[in-house]
């Protein structure tokens, strides 16, 4: 196990910086996801990490010993790749002992750890298969029971599940979790999976063009987003966002008003605000009530019933869209009008012009700074 500390880490190639000065600290035991579009840098950062890529600036540490120079096989550092990376004419077994017999493992102690790690792993019954015999969840266990066989400081999974049907990766979720939790070891693992990174981590670093947004845990990047990018990133469905300007604001409220003319007044540090300015508001899905008299009038564009939940993608006066999820099933039809109404205590506001957050006080709070 160990802590890796990331100060300033740049990553250059010709003409093009891909990652910016980023500083991270990853605790001993931690399981680290980095999560982001596609291009914001969270696979360099993670082969910077392994040694595959060289760093152009700032210093990697793990356990305070800086490694920048260190080539990836002095690391302790093992990593899963995205294709699996297995040798189609070796046997599992034979996969599995390859990199210990290349650091001249003793033949006793290969045969013990190949053996832990299939029983660990419950590919027993497959060590005497080739990758071509086995399915992609077989394939994708055997990849990782070839990084647990090294025995590493710290496991660097690169989209490992992308290539998995969405049962399988559902699946392979619990197993790598549980995995976790049995081995204790640190762990990062790279998704643009949000789902992925909300259902696995301890703490998930938001990535935007080699920029950390956010980090923590999940939970706190959900309730407490930094900013507009991060709140419509972490979850899913997405956040709703409703352009706005200010008509009124002070340390304890904010009140604004949309291009349909509704007004919405938020308990909010708005004191950096001022009248007319250009705000965005946020409202999850969940927290979205449709039907009855009150709220903002919408129209329904369409509907998935999932038995369990539905999902109402409608659309106000003015073209904005919105997103309503709820429990259960729902008796409304496309077409349908009806209203939406938006709860105080749920509602974000964000800055239009650089996108952060301001900081929400609980509605006790406001009354009491009030």
């Amino acid at each position: 196990m160990a802590v890796l500390e990331l100060d300033g880490i740049v990553k250059d190639y010709i003409g093009l910086r891909a990652v910016h000065g980023i500083d991270l600290k990853i605790d001993d035991g931690d399981f680290c996801v980095f999560v982001g579009p596609s291009g914001c840098g969270k696979s360099t950062l993670l082969r910077m990490i392994a040694g595959l890529e060289d760093i152009t600036g700032g210093e990697l540490r793990i356990d305070g010993v800086r490694v920048n120079d260190q080539r990836a096989s002095e690391r302790g550092l093992a990593m899963v790749f995205q294709t699996y990376a297995l040798y189609p004419h070796m046997t599992v077994r034979e996969n599995l002992a390859f990199g210990l017999e290349n650091i001249r493992t003793p033949k006793d102690e290969i045969k013990e750890r190949v053996g832990r790690a299939a029983r660990m792993l419950q590919i027993e019954e497959l060590l005497d298969r080739r990758p071509k015999q086995l399915s992609g969840g077989q394939r994708q266990r055997v990849a990782i029971g070839r990084a647990v066989v090294r025995e590493p400081r710290v496991f660097l999974f690169d989209e490992p599940l992308s290539n998995l049907d969405a049962e399988l990766r559902v699946a392979m979720r619990r197993e790598i979790s549980a995995l976790h939790r049995r081995l204790g070891n640190t762990m990062i693992y790279v998704t643009h999976d949000q789902v992925e990174a909300m259902t696995m981590a301890d703490r998930i670093v938001v990535l935007r063009a080699g920029r950390v947004e956010q980090y923590g845990t999940p939970l706190h990047l959900y309730n407490e987003p930094a900013n507009q990018f991060v709140a419509g990133f972490i979850g899913s469905p997405r956040m709703n966002f409703i352009d706005a300007v200010v008509e009124g604001a002070d340390a304890t409220n904010v009140t604004v008003r949309d291009a349909d003319g509704q007004t919405y007044q938020l308990a909010a540090d708005g004191s950096e605000l001022s009248d007319g300015q250009e705000v965005v508001v946020g409202i999850r899905p969940e927290h979205l009530e449709i039907g009855g008299d009150k709220g903002h009038p919408i129209s329904v564009q369409s509907i998935e019933q999932l038995g369990g939940q539905s999902y109402l993608y409608c659309e106000t006066k003015s073209g904005t869209q919105l997103t309503a999820h709820f429990v259960g099933q729902t008796a409304m039809r496309r077409g349908d009008e009806a209203h939406a109404l938006f709860r105080r205590s749920f509602l974000y506001l964000f800055k239009k012009s650089d996108g952060q957050a301001l900081r929400r006080l609980e509605i006790g709070e406001a009354a009491r700074k009030g």
